[in-house]
């Protein structure tokens, strides 16, 4: 490719709303282009990479048995009617009716879609295991799109879908995906990635695990054990704190005047926030109160919790509907209340420790020496549950090593489905008796877009991307400097054809600009081999040769010879991704 020819400009300043450095950089490398708030145009660099990215999913898929289809974007709502999740699933889903008034959407997953496709075409147990995907564009009608490519509304996707008769299958499949996800992201060229467990979210299941590629604009908070033992994504982490056991104190009424928050009551009374115990209200869906009990110095895990309680459109609960069953907002506790009201769920933080400060259910006061063994009643109403946040340093539950809070980006992520959409949507199958029983599915993508983005924050340096070889739009870039001299012009005119007739991508630079501008463009475009031409280097029959992760350094090669030195570059770069 000439860049004279290419579409995609090189600017020099990053758009105002790009505060990621693979958000700044993509922009300004010409890789892509807004249409609208996470809506963007993939422009010929982009694209490239991303198909190179696509080839490497789809190799690996293939390796293991996938069979891939193509699924519509445009979906009817009766399968997700079918399902369930077209009442579930909120404003992310964007609804809208056709031309006759028939209710449709635009697919954000394709389970329900694949479900279909599978039950149209498989009937029996010898017909299974299968496994089929797809790499198709999804819509989410995101709220707040952000960081360029990695939280769009529009993206590219990989998904795939496994079918078992068995549980035990499903699990023996899940490892051996596990293993092909693997193998994908390092042929992609990510660094630093890890696999942690996850919370499965709108897909359901029963178990869920997320790639997570580490970086430091990473929405995605996740703890890692030093040896690596335990790795979770913050949804999911769990602690193993210790509790230090004390006699149990008289319980004691104090005033605690305009003392309502943890910090407040705590410096009030002269204790530290671990001695108090924290009241948090919520409303369920059915518009009950769910009263959460937990340490003070402790934050409530909404994830967790609406695992425990099930339900997941809780919702802070307002001070009429406390007060309504004998709560006092601000000075509230178990202490004396009546739980056939309410939903009461109690971290074991607050069971585990003795003598807290805890609301007294009456304006301006709290109670001291709160036990929970000895001062709540009525126990068999309550739901003892972790669900406390993790932070940074607390013990790993595997071996009790501090936990590291990382940042990442999710890049894939694979589940355990069960019968969660083939039971309610009939995709059955005769086993050998010839009864009919429901297919047990594994769900496994891959974000495409996300990737390229993620690469770049984990692969670049102060001047642009540093494009692993696997992946690079171009293997090759070849500067031509004065290239108006007819001797420069001939010596990139005869590599640019040698190292394309021997099947070398390769990028030349043709428009004469000056050395600092054309550097500054090549380091944008992250091409991994650069080849200066000028007439100092011709002038002793040589080129000024260098890999983009090189820095300023570069060294002087011969042009005899040169392709194959290119070739060679080349291939070595790639074993080394793909070993």
């Amino acid at each position: 490719m000439r860049l004279s020819q290419m579409i995609g400009q090189r600017l020099r300043e990053a758009p105002r709303d790009a505060q990621t450095i693979s958000h700044k950089f993509l922009a300004r490398g010409g890789y892509c282009l807004p249409v609208s708030a996470g809506i963007f145009t993939l422009l010929p660099l982009g694209y490239r990479i991303t198909q190179k990215i696509e080839q490497i999913i789809r190799e690996e898929m293939d390796a293991i048995g996938g069979q891939e289809l193509l699924m519509p974007v445009a979906l009817t709502a009766e399968l997700w009617q079918q399902s369930g999740r077209w009442e579930s699933v909120g404003a992310e889903l964007l609804r809208f009716k056709d031309r006759n008034g028939k209710d449709m959407m635009l697919g954000m997953t394709h389970e329900e879609a694949c479900v279909h496709a599978v039950r149209a075409n498989v009937s029996s147990y010898k017909q299974l295991p299968l496994m089929v995907y797809q790499i198709q564009t999804k819509y989410r009608d995101e709220a707040r799109p952000r960081a360029g490519l990695i939280r769009t509304r529009e993206f590219t996707m990989k998904d795939a879908y496994s079918f078992h008769t068995t549980q035990e299958d499903l699990e023996r499949y899940y490892v051996i995906c596990h293993q092909a996800y693997t193998r994908i992201f390092k042929r992609i060229g990510f660094k630093n990635f890890i696999s942690i467990q996850a919370d499965s979210g709108i897909f359901g299941g029963n178990r869920s695990d997320e790639f997570m590629a580490i970086a430091d604009c990473g929405e995605d908070t996740l703890f890692v054990s030093p040896n690596g033992n335990y790795q979770a994504n913050r949804e999911v982490a769990c602690a193993n704190l210790t509790y230090t056991p004390e006699e149990p104190a008289p319980i004691e009424k104090v005033a605690t005047p305009h003392a309502k928050t943890i910090a407040e009551v705590a410096e009030f009374l002269g204790v530290d926030a671990a001695h108090t115990c924290k009241a948090v209200f919520y409303k369920d869906s059915q518009g009950k109160l769910v009263f959460v009990n937990i340490r003070g110095d402790l934050e409530v895990n909404e994830t967790k919790l609406a695992k425990v309680v099930k339900d997941s459109n809780l919702a802070f609960a307002d001070d009429e509907l406390i007060r309504s069953v004998g709560a006092v907002p601000g000075f509230a506790s178990l202490y004396g209340l009546d739980f056939s009201q309410i939903r009461v769920v109690v971290d074991p933080s607050v069971v585990h420790s003795n003598n807290l400060v805890a609301g007294a259910n009456e304006e301006q006061f709290h109670l001291k020496n709160f036990n929970y063994d000895r001062d709540v009643a009525d126990k068999e109403r309550v739901i003892v549950a972790d669900i406390a946040c993790v932070r940074d340093g607390d013990p790993s539950p595997v071996d009790g090593a501090p936990l590291k809070l990382l940042h990442g980006i999710e890049i894939g992520n694979i589940f355990q489905l069960g019968t969660k959409y083939s039971k309610p949507m009939e995709c059955n199958y005769l086993d050998m008796d010839g009864k009919a029983k429901p297919m047990i599915m594994g769900c496994y993508g891959i974000g495409v877009g996300r990737s390229v983005a993620a690469i770049v924050e984990q692969c670049h340096d102060d001047y642009g991307p540093i494009w692993p070889m696997s992946i690079a739009p171009y293997q090759v870039h070849i500067i031509g400097l004065k290239y108006s001299e007819e001797a420069v012009k001939n010596a990139c005119e005869t590599l640019y054809a040698d190292l394309r007739k021997a099947g070398v991508e390769v990028l030349l630079d043709d428009r004469g600009e000056k050395a600092g501008s054309a550097f500054a463009d090549a380091d944008l475009m992250g091409i991994p081999l650069r080849v200066v031409i000028s007439p100092k280097t011709l002038a002793t029959g040589e080129v000024e040769f260098k890999h983009r992760d090189w820095g300023k350094n570069s060294q002087m090669l011969p042009l005899q010879g040169l392709v194959e030195k290119l070739q060679e570059e080349i291939r070595q770069a790639l074993a080394e991704l793909n070993a």
